[in-house]
Parts: C-alpha cells; structure tokens; sequence
C-alpha cells in the first residue's frame, strides 16, 4: 500500500484538551510541510482521572478534509466496542468521498474499560474483543462493495445491506497489535500493520511470518510504528530525534522493518519543530 506523497511520517495530533481551531491550523501546517498523514485518538474521553475536554476522531477528521489538500487523515485507532461496524462502514465511506479517498481506518480491540463504564458501552474480554475485532473488519469489506450484503455474523448479522456510495478503492484497514496473537490477526484480515515502538522489533518477525502462512505478500502491506509521548498540554518532542534528525531516525526504524512512523504532537512547540524539520528534509 503506497504511501502519501511527501515526509513518510505521519503526525498524531492530540485530541484531548486542544480546541478543534489548534487542530485545524495544525493540521493545515503538517499538511503544507508535507507530512504523510493526521491521525486522531479514537477514544471518547481521557485516561487521566481528571475531566478533559476530547474532540471525537471521525468528526474531527471529516472537518479536516477539506481544509488540506494531500495529507492522509486516519484513525489511531478506532475502538471497535465504539461504534458498531456497519456504522463505522457508512462513516469511512462517507469520509473517504469527502477527502478525496484520502482516509485510512485503524482499528483494534481497545484498551480504555473505564470510558466504558462511563458510556454503558460493553467491555468484554480479550478473546471476544479480537473476535469482535475479525468480524467488524469482514462487515466494512462486504459493506464497502455497496451490496446487497447477507452475513450471519455472530456479533453483526447483516441481511441485505445495501451500503451507497461504495467507497472506490476502499479505504486501507490497519490493524493495531501488541502480542503474537494481534500480529497474527494483523496478517490476516488488515492492510496494514501498527504497533508501539516497545514491542515492535520483537514481533516484526512474527508479523512476516503470519503474512507468509496466510499467503499474502509483505510489499502489499503498510507497517506503521506509533510513537505516542507526553501528557496533555505538555510538549511531546522536545529534544526528540524525530525533530533533531528525523530522516536518520527513520532510516533506522526501516532497517527494523517499519514502513513509515506516526510521532504524537501535542503543543505549538511540537508543531513549530516538526516544520522546521521538514524544511530541513
């Protein structure tokens, strides 16, 4: 899967304590600078105990498209508890058409049981959520094609959707994986595969290895490593290689196996540095 034309970085704006006008004006200077993709949080509130204000990803991203030109606008990632699949499926296309078929969906399994509990939203266990995980990605493919679509899925039966307009070509799903398992599931049924950079040189191998046993080619996937840093309101890249020497330190994570990076911004700071790195490219 090609990449954006550009920094084959990708940039992580913060969601959460930032009014959606910092978004936009960041956003518009990423995408000037040539920065390969935005993408937002897709949880609905904080991790922290105290309250914060949080801009939901699928709106956000929907304003930004047409306010920027050639960036891609993604999920990192969608919770897929969240949201039902179907749902999910006419929204990506919706965006999709909007952006210029400029939107690429992550999504995995979850990890926040506590905005759960606030929203009434089920949080089952592991096994269930990566089932859950399998399923919703094979309702977004068959929805995609616009129907009519039967599926007798265990957790979202479809009888003759019909989904129009389908998205054409439909949008890259990248799967979001920390274990031998995820990786596996990854290989499977994504696009694409992401990953914190902690675990990532450990399971890279595992990941080609799936992609062999499922018969599919590694040149056709996107392996992405997400680097998220800092605290809300606080500066995540300060003194960071990514914008000290951002074309050495990703030549190093390609020699590990990633295809490109997202790195997290979360203050002016973040984004004055990035673009004065990529001016320097």
């Amino acid at each position: 899967m090609p990449s954006a034309a550009g920094l084959p970085i990708g940039v992580g704006l913060a969601t959460i304590g930032v009014p959606f006008a910092w978004w936009r004006e960041s956003g518009r200077r990423l995408d000037a600078a040539g920065y390969e993709g935005l993408w937002a949080w897709g949880h609905f509130t904080s991790k922290g105990t105290r309250p914060n204000t949080v801009l939901e990803a699928w709106t956000t991203l929907t304003a930004m498209a047409p306010l920027t030109s050639r960036v891609t606008l993604g999920t990192f990632v969608a919770n897929v508890m969240n949201r039902h699949p179907a749902v999910l499926a006419r929204m990506a296309a919706t965006l999709h058409e909007i952006s210029g078929s400029r939107l690429v969906l992550g999504i995995g399994i979850g990890g926040h049981p506590r905005e759960h509990r606030q929203y009434g939203i089920p949080f089952p266990d592991v096994p269930e959520r990566v089932a859950r995980v399998e399923e919703a990605v094979a309702v977004l493919r068959a929805l995609w094609t616009g129907g009519p679509v039967d599926l007798a899925g265990r957790f979202y039966p479809l009888a003759d959707a019909v989904a129009l307009p389908a998205p054409v070509p439909p949008p890259p799903i990248i799967v979001g994986a920390q274990s031998p398992a995820g990786v596996r599931l990854a290989a499977r049924i994504g696009d694409g595969w992401t990953c914190p950079p902690e675990p990532f040189e450990r399971l890279e191998p595992a990941y080609r290895e799936a992609l062999a046993d499922a018969g599919r080619s590694r040149e056709a996937m996107r392996v992405v490593v997400g680097f998220e840093a800092g605290r809300a309101g606080e500066d995540a890249l300060a003194g960071s290689p990514w914008v000290a020497a951002p074309r050495d330190e990703l030549a190093r994570w390609q020699a590990l196996g990633a295809d490109g990076v997202i790195v997290t911004a979360r203050t002016d700071a973040d984004i004055d540095g990035l673009v004065a790195a990529a001016e320097r490219w």
